[in-house]
């Protein structure tokens, strides 16, 4: 069981940097696998017979064996950054147990043993009664806990009246060592689970990282239940073989766990920047494609570049690839933290002209109410998700269409539904949110598809596909809109009243007419969810025009999180 002292004296950070550096082996492991194939490539060249074929497949044997150890180490880090995670909620209730005995007159010593604070009176001069009792852990060679003198026995610190929850009464003790209890429980869960896991790793390399599995594989419609039935039916081997070898069919697959999605992904990411760089090499050896293809192969190298980059990031919370796919505008779907394990999910859907190259802005956006989240509740475990799997408008030719928004809906719900199947424990909160087209996403797949979500959020949307928050399949009490008074999102009128007002224009009348233009909240997509006819809740937000919501200092910032918090 972790003590007191040792939660207290734990550091995520370094648990962190140890499983950036089991994750930074990849690159040597990597070099080494492609210097094999590059020797392999030479002996086939100038060697032939028995031995060279030999020396050939021993040689792609070492490369293959290399390769089992990649998704190894990437394990290895998501396990302790997990580790670190879990820690620093259990660090956090620890605080607020420390920070509830402070307030009850009851000391904490440097084994989180328990006792009253006797009252002391300073006197009239002092200006009012001390606040509260210092309650970490005394100096190493201290007796027991330092402390300053709390308010007098039988004060209620509590706001309830009478002496019930009094300052230093046996309540206020029970009360602080069950919070204490709590957050040493919490931590100790986390630290058997990372050691079986640190062991089941331990014995795999011992044993062989990969074992092929069963040959049955999920229908491509099974849904993403089945396809977690199928997965938890597997060993950790079999699971790791799958991720090897057929990361295409892994990484996308929703029902498949987070973890697993991230290491299947980031083999993907690899692969896709290896066969552009070969490209790239065969366009410049030949000269076919002109300069064209070359400046197109560079573009996606430095998106490609831009994500492993925001992939690599060594502070804030793990990144997870849940998707990818660079073709055309290109696609991702990215995770800071791991969604099955947090007790709060946010899933954020960005707008128009959104691509693969703006997932740093746009994860930087969902990074900022994750923050917000944890500024709010740090004993709470909070995962945001970029979802950017859909072919976002690129004009507005095309935004003041609804059919990319219906397209999108059924991956939307399925990787909802996929949240749902594949969280650890007791199920997370989950929240959608769509910024400008991005809400017409939401609403679209809300309406048609169903959403698995306890709360949908919009801000700065034109409509969301529907005229009253309750046609979302949610209570109308969890559906939540924002829009800046300096949006020009407010401005985008229906098509129909856009042309009858065209027509007005060349009208004698129109300026009497429009004196008598009922103002009914109308935009391009629906009904206006910030407008309280709406039938949803509303939430502020400063100035700040159309993308101004994240801002720190707006408060459209603070009420995402607590949305997304249940607040």
């Amino acid at each position: 069981m972790i003590g007191y002292a040792q939660l207290w004296a734990a550091s995520p950070g370094d648990w962190v940097a140890a499983g950036l550096a089991w994750r930074g082996l990849d690159a040597p492991v990597t070099r080494r696998r492609s210097g094999l194939a590059e020797r392999a490539a030479t002996l086939r060249t100038g060697w032939s017979g028995g031995a060279a074929t030999r020396a050939g497949g021993r040689l792609d044997g070492l490369r293959a064996e290399l390769g089992t150890i990649l998704p190894a180490l990437v394990e290895t880090d998501q396990v302790l950054a997990e580790f670190a995670g879990r820690l620093r909620v259990a660090k956090a209730r620890l605080a607020e147990a420390v920070a509830l005995a402070d307030r009850t007159g009851v000391a904490v010593d440097r084994h989180g043993g328990l006792r009253t604070v006797p009252p002391v009176w300073r006197g009239p001069e002092s200006g009012g009664l001390p606040a509260g009792t210092g309650a970490r852990p005394a100096p190493a060679g201290g007796a027991g806990a330092a402390h300053s003198p709390g308010p007098p026995a039988g004060t209620d610190v509590t706001g309830g009246g009478g002496t019930r929850n009094a300052v230093g009464s046996p309540v206020a003790v029970a009360q602080v060592a069950a919070a204490l209890r709590e957050a040493l429980a919490l931590a100790d869960v986390a630290d058997r689970e990372v050691a079986g896991r640190l062991a089941e790793l331990t014995g795999a390399a011992r044993t062989g990282w990969v074992e092929r599995p069963p040959p049955a594989r999920p229908a491509d419609d099974a849904t993403p239940a089945a396809v977690r039935a199928w997965w938890d039916g597997l060993t950790p081997a079999q699971r790791r073989w799958l991720v090897l070898h057929e990361p295409a069919r892994t990484g996308p697959r929703d029902g498949v766990p987070a973890a697993a999605r991230d290491q299947a992904n980031r083999l993907l990411l690899a692969g896709h920047r290896e066969a552009l760089l070969a490209e790239r090499r065969a366009a410049s050896a030949s000269g076919s494609g002109g300069r064209s293809r070359l400046r197109r192969i560079d573009r996606t190298l430095a998106t490609l570049d831009g994500l492993a980059g925001r992939l690599a990031a060594t502070t804030g919370p793990r990144p997870y690839l849940l998707g990818l796919d660079p073709r055309g505008d290109g696609r991702a779907i990215v995770a800071l933290g791991n969604p099955d394990r947090a007790h709060r999910v946010l899933t954020y859907v960005p707008g128009m002209t959104s691509d693969l190259a703006d997932v740093p802005g746009e994860l930087g956006r969902a990074a900022r109410v994750q923050d917000r989240c944890t500024a709010l509740a740090p004993g709470e475990e909070t995962a945001a998700v970029l979802w950017l799997d859909y072919d976002a408008p690129d004009f507005l030719s095309e935004a003041s269409s609804p059919a990319q928004a219906r397209d999108a809906g059924p991956d939307l719900h399925r990787f909802q539904e996929g949240l749902r199947a594949t969280h650890d424990g007791p199920a997370a909160r989950q929240t959608v949110l769509g910024h400008s087209y991005g809400s017409l996403v939401v609403g679209s797949a809300a309406r048609d598809h169903g959403l698995a979500a306890d709360a949908l959020a919009f801000v700065g949307s034109p409509g969301v596909g529907v005229d009253r928050a309750g046609a979302l399949g949610l209570p109308p009490g969890q559906v939540w809109s924002s829009t800046a008074s300096d949006d020009v999102i407010r401005l985008v009128e229906p098509p129909r009243e856009l042309a009858g007002r065209a027509v007005l224009a060349t009208s004698p009348l129109a300026s009497a007419a429009s004196l008598f233009r009922p103002d009914d909240h109308r935009l391009w997509f629906g009904h206006d969810p910030s407008d309280p006819g709406f039938g949803g809740r509303t939430f502020p937000s400063g100035r700040g025009g159309h993308t101004g919501y994240w801002e720190p200092d707006n408060p459209a910032l603070d009420g995402m999180a607590r949305i997304v918090l249940g607040r």
